[in-house]
């Protein structure tokens, strides 16, 4: 494993995307505003040191905030299509180097080449979406009640907005967000997770790089870097409009609750507990593919991963048996090699957790089908390799309510109708992506009614992981309630105003109201 970052072109990626001077001690190089502590960032593919980045002091933050708010007002004044031209550069920046920006996805974070990859073409794609959306950011005509009068809505950008990104998706989610907002007119900081900095590093540069060639003013896109402390310096600062974080259920009850506090607006987007119901009708051919990617894909480590299997009793052999054996195809090993369909989990801490939950499972009385556990030996020197599992278990189980970032799927049988498989799937305290396996219209539709699932998002013969950036994306309950990317998502970067004209000679009141002087 000496030679991995030379084999697989990551050497020449880093210096491409202007992450430089490996391994040597010294900072990265897009610290214009950074004095603070040292992050080093290790790949959990092989256990390297990668680069060390300068983490931010509140004195830092406050010269980002002064830069970002400074050129709110030069950004708000453009027209929006002029600011959509602008984020249609930076799309086309993300074609050009998606290759080398992949690649650092998949050697800092450790999914798949493949996933890098994709992850940036959802930076792509939701340029694209925003560029349409920049000549849309329509408003209402309203009727009025009193002669002489129009009412209208309209939208206007809210100034500074905070992005607090996970691990797991270091530079798509942090798109969705700064697309969007920067089309509505904001402008963004983004403090991305320190288990991933880097791909931050890599996004600013880029991003950099537009604004310049443009003569705008480079606070339009800031990031800072640290552990939750800087968090906090965002979730309790006026200047910050909206705080956009990802991440766990834990964390965003206390960035919700700070927030509040100061009459701020939050998005959150925070744990899921996901299900796929598989009823007597389902087609092993979509079951098995969509099971199996939701559960393994990024090492489960995925909001959107599949946790559950609520299987009816009919053919729940005949299924378990089917993932099982699939299991058994799966290829774990280095990211970057193409043929493997499963990397590392992020860290050691993530290691323990994982066979933590394994071991509660089995102590609430799991039945172990696919044996977890580290992997060893060549390749797996970084200690971050585990076998995904599978583990029969009852939907009560106390770990089972919990979600838990690791490839571990738990199996259950439902019987009787639909509705005491709903019932299953909604029987967690997280909401955010479920999904049925079936061939019956009926199903279907009471899947996808207010009585079926209650989740964000509800899939029919697809798994619950893998979200198309042209609709919302969210759920509901502990996963926090918010919704980004597509659809209508834009409204939550801007305020809404109502306005009403009197074009008359009169001043009627609403209401028929008198007030004659």
């Amino acid at each position: 494993m000496e030679a991995i970052a030379t084999d697989f072109g990551i050497d020449q990626a880093l210096k491409t995307l202007g992450v430089k001077e490996l391994n040597n001690g010294t900072s990265t190089g897009s610290d214009n505003f950074s004095n603070g502590e040292i992050i080093e960032s290790y790949s959990p593919v092989d256990g390297k040191l990668i680069a060390k980045v300068k983490s931010s002091t509140r004195e830092d933050y406050d010269k980002v905030m002064d830069a970002a708010t400074s050129a709110f007002k030069t950004w708000r004044d453009m027209p929006a299509p002029q600011r959509g031209e602008i984020v249609r550069q930076f799309g086309n920046k993300l074609r050009e180097l998606k290759e080398p920006l992949g690649k650092l996805v998949s050697y800092e974070m450790g999914k798949s080449l493949q996933e890098g990859y994709g992850e940036v073409q959802e930076m792509i794609d939701i340029c694209d979406f925003a560029v349409g959306l920049s000549r849309q950011l329509n408003g209402l005509t309203i009727p009025s009640e009193r002669p002489g009068h129009v009412m209208r809505e309209q939208w206007h950008p809210i100034g500074v907005v905070g992005i607090i990104s996970a691990f797991n998706f270091p530079v798509a989610v942090w798109s969705w967000n700064t697309a969007l907002a920067w089309i509505c007119g904001d402008v963004c900081v983004w403090k991305a997770s320190e288990k991933a900095p880097l791909c931050s590093i890599a996004c600013q540069n880029i991003i950099a790089e537009v604004l310049k060639d443009n003569n705008l003013p480079e606070g339009i896109s800031c990031i800072v870097n640290g552990d939750y402390k800087v968090g906090e310096f965002m979730t309790k600062d006026r200047r910050v409009a909206l705080v956009s974080a990802t991440g766990s259920t834990r964390m965003g009850k206390i960035v919700g609750v700070t927030v509040a506090e100061r009459f701020g607006k939050s998005l959150l987007e925070l744990g899921g507990n996901n299900a796929i119901i598989i009823t007597p009708t389902a087609d092993l051919k979509v079951v098995v593919p969509g099971a199996v990617f939701g559960a393994v894909g990024t090492c489960g480590q995925r909001c959107t991963s599949t946790r559950r299997l609520i299987i009816h009793e009919s053919v729940y052999d005949k299924v378990r048996d089917a993932i099982v054996g699939a299991y058994k195809q799966i290829k774990i090993g280095n990211p970057l090699d193409e043929n493997n369909h499963v990397g590392p989990l992020i860290d050691k801490d993530s290691v323990n957790t994982y066979l933590a939950a394994i071991e509660k499972a089995k102590a609430e009385g799991g039945n172990v089908l696919v044996e977890g556990g580290v992997l060893e030996g060549e390749g797996f020197e970084s200690g971050c390799y585990v076998k995904p599992a599978i583990i029969e278990a009852e939907n009560h189980f106390e770990i089972v309510q919990h979600e838990t970032f690791a490839p571990i799927l738990y199996i259950m049988k439902y019987s009787g109708d639909l509705e005491n498989a709903i019932e299953m799937q909604n029987g967690v305290a997280q909401g955010l992506s479920s999904a049925i396996m079936t061939n019956e219209m009926k199903e279907a539709e009471k899947f996808l009614s207010y009585a079926g699932s209650d989740c964000g998002i509800a899939n029919v013969n697809i798994g619950t992981s893998g979200a198309e950036i042209g609709g919302a994306f969210g759920g509901e309950k502990e996963t926090g309630g918010g919704r980004e990317s597509g659809s209508d998502a834009w409204k939550v970067y801007m305020r809404r105003q109502t306005n009403t004209i009197n074009y008359s000679d009169e001043l009627p009141l609403a209401q028929g109201i008198k007030f004659d002087l």
